[in-house]
């Protein structure tokens, strides 16, 4: 379960799983309730999911992301699926379309650190990118993929948001060590 808080005071976070068959009811989405599962193991800081499911179109999906930042209030939105290849993938278009400014650091590191499980990960087209104070990451949609992403990017999170003005996040050493500098 989420470190989540009944009070306002808990961070929101954004969690976006971008699928035609989820977004209809076909499928049961396993990206988002994936990505809530790491968080809850990473997280120290008392946050809330803030979520929506939508089909594979560009325009939605901005039209979502820019809700998760602008009127959620969310620092950070993670997104699962529509990273591939296939036609209807596009996750990453409406991504880079409502960010000022994209890190391809982190799709570098996780296409890297999913090569090690899986050949097809060179197929995977993630990027992370900020819009004002949110941080946005693509994700895959298969849980064991977000793990490992996640446990590749999320350690350089909390001094990502410190450094754009997000949230502050807190996470638990014993199960991800973030890193942010020393102070002078």
């Amino acid at each position: 379960m989420p470190n989540t808080n009944a009070d306002e005071a808990a961070v929101p976070i954004g969690i976006l799983t971008v699928s035609d068959r989820a977004s209809k009811g076909i499928y049961e989405d396993k990206g988002g309730p994936g990505i809530v599962a790491v968080l809850s193991e990473f997280l120290l800081t008392p946050w809330r999911p803030a979520t929506r499911i939508v089909p594979d179109e560009r325009a939605v999906i901005e039209r979502a992301l820019i809700e998760l930042a602008e009127q959620e209030g969310c620092s950070l939105v993670l997104t699962t699926g529509g990273t591939g290849p296939a036609p209807r993938d596009v996750t990453p278009e409406a991504t880079e379309a409502v960010c000022q400014r994209l890190l391809p650091g982190f799709g570098e590191l996780m296409r890297t650190a999913s090569l090690k499980d899986v050949p097809t990960a060179i197929l995977s087209r993630q990027i992370a990118g900020t819009r004002g104070s949110t941080l946005i990451v693509n994700l895959p949609g298969k849980p064991s993929a977000i793990r490992t992403c996640l446990d590749a990017v999320f350690p350089a999170v909390p001094y990502c948001l410190d450094l754009i003005g997000g949230y502050r996040l807190e996470t638990d050493p014993a199960t991800c060590k973030s890193f942010r500098p020393a102070k002078p």
